[in-house]
This record gives structure tokens, C-alpha cells and sequence, in this order.
């Protein structure tokens, strides 16, 4: 029976060619064409700018500029004219980022700007404008907008902005104005922290009030356990355990002083 097939093809060295490629060092070789060339893949990318890069370039654009309210208001106007919505978390962070290299001014300005765009009217935001205003010395400013946050949240009022107010009372000096916001808060029921405490009991002992201080301290005794937030587990801890390390951490420190 006679077979038919294709001979192969032979070099003119006399070697015989196979029909199938041979990989030689990495290197895909394909016929007598040699190896086929690599090229590096070039992915298309688009450099996304996100909240912390436009809450820098904010800073910047602001930090520079004179305290002259038109100004940093076309300044502000500005950098959002492009948005499709207000960035209101690109704000907070600069905010955020203005309060920690205490820049009072720009922090007040920038509020006030939020403000009349109708945009982060929080209780957040309304801490942050009274303690930069507290920051700054404008103490009637202060004053006027701790009676707007009052009268408008009766009920519902935080217990951090009765501690402010108190604290700022407490610096300046100004007890009547201590008492009237402690009394405020005993009629709207919100019970004083340790600091509160601490700050009246210090006025009661310098303006002689010792009967005052005496049911200061009764009504409101130091608290026997205290929460901490560790590794975001809120564990209760002892008062005296927690002074008692801190008055270690004291000693050590002195020593090594």
C-alpha cells in the first residue's frame, strides 16, 4: 500500500526543521523567524485627585492670601467652581488640617464661607467656629453665637459645648458668667463632667464659697470607674488605678529628668 506524506524540510547543513516552536532560555522561538520580541504592557492610568490632596491644595490656596473677606471669599468661590456638588468633606479636612497649625483666622473665615453657602451647618462645625473665635480673643462674637446655639437647641444641646463655655469663663476670669451656664445646665438636666467640677470647685475656694463647694462636692462626687478607648474596645477602668499610673508616669519622668 503506498503512503503519502510531506517530507520535511531539511537546511542546507542537512538538520530537518520540526513544525513545532521551541522554547529556548525564556525566549518563545518560532520557525526559523528567531525569537519573538517582548514589549513591556503600558496600562492606560488616570491620576484620580483625591480628598486629602484637595484638602491641601485648599489650605494653600487660602493660606497665603490677606485677611480681607472678599478675597478669600473669591478665593473659595474659586476653587469650587467646577464642582458638580459642594465638596464638603474636602472642606472638613482642611479644616481639620487649619486647626492643627492653628490657624484661627482662615479656620473662622472658611466657616462662616461654608455658612453662606447653606452647607455644614453641624454641631461639629458650630464647636469648631466657637472655639477658633475663643482661640482668636473675640469674646463677644463668642458669646453672641453660644446664645444662637443655646436658643436654637434647648433640649438637644451637647454637654462638650456647656464645658466650653465654662472653660472659657473659667480663663478669662468672668465666675457670674460661670454660674449662669452652670445653672443652666442643672435646669436642663445635663449632669457636669470632672473638669466642670474641678473649675467650680476652684472659684468656690477662691471666692470663699466653702459651703457651696462643699455641696458641689457631695451632689457631684468623683466617679469611681472611668471609659477609655483601647485598641477600639471602650474598657472601664478605675479612677485610682488610672491616677495612680499617672502619678508614676510623673515620678519616672522627674527621675530621669
Amino acid at each position: 500500500m503506498l503512503a503519502l506524506g510531506y517530507a520535511p524540510s531539511i537546511l542546507p547543513g542537512g538538520s530537518a526543521l520540526s513544525n513545532h516552536p521551541r522554547s529556548i532560555s525564556g525566549f518563545v522561538v518560532c520557525g526559523t523567524r528567531g525569537p519573538r520580541p517582548r514589549f513591556p504592557r503600558v496600562w492606560k492610568t488616570r491620576k484620580r485627585i483625591g480628598t486629602i490632596s484637595k484638602s491641601q491644595k485648599l489650605v494653600e490656596c487660602i493660606k497665603e492670601l490677606s485677611n480681607v473677606k472678599e478675597e478669600v471669599y473669591g478665593a473659595l468661590d474659586s476653587f469650587i467652581a467646577w464642582e458638580l456638588e459642594f465638596p464638603l468633606i474636602v472642606v472638613k479636612k482642611a479644616l481639620k488640617r487649619l486647626e492643627t497649625e492653628k490657624e484661627w483666622k482662615r479656620i473662622i473665615q472658611v466657616i462662616k464661607w461654608m455658612f453662606s453657602k447653606g452647607q455644614g451647618k453641624t454641631m461639629g462645625s458650630y464647636y469648631t467656629l466657637l472655639n477658633a473665635l475663643a482661640e482668636d480673643g473675640r469674646l463677644e462674637e463668642v458669646e453672641e453665637l453660644w446664645m444662637k446655639i443655646f436658643s436654637e437647641n434647648l433640649e438637644s444641646l451637647p454637654r462638650v459645648f456647656f464645658v466650653k463655655m465654662i472653660s472659657i469663663y473659667y480663663n478669662k476670669g468672668m465666675h457670674e458668667k460661670m454660674f449662669e451656664v452652670f445653672a443652666d445646665m442643672e435646669e436642663l438636666g445635663v449632669r457636669p463632667d470632672v473638669s466642670i467640677v474641678r473649675m467650680l470647685g476652684d472659684v468656690f475656694q477662691k471666692l470663699g464659697m466653702l459651703d457651696k463647694y462643699d455641696k458641689l462636692k457631695n451632689k457631684y462626687p468623683p466617679p469611681t470607674w472611668e471609659y477609655r478607648y483601647i485598641k477600639g474596645k471602650r474598657v472601664r477602668i478605675r479612677v485610682n488605678q488610672l491616677q495612680g499610673s499617672n502619678v508614676e508616669a510623673r515620678t519616672s519622668s522627674e527621675n530621669m529628668e
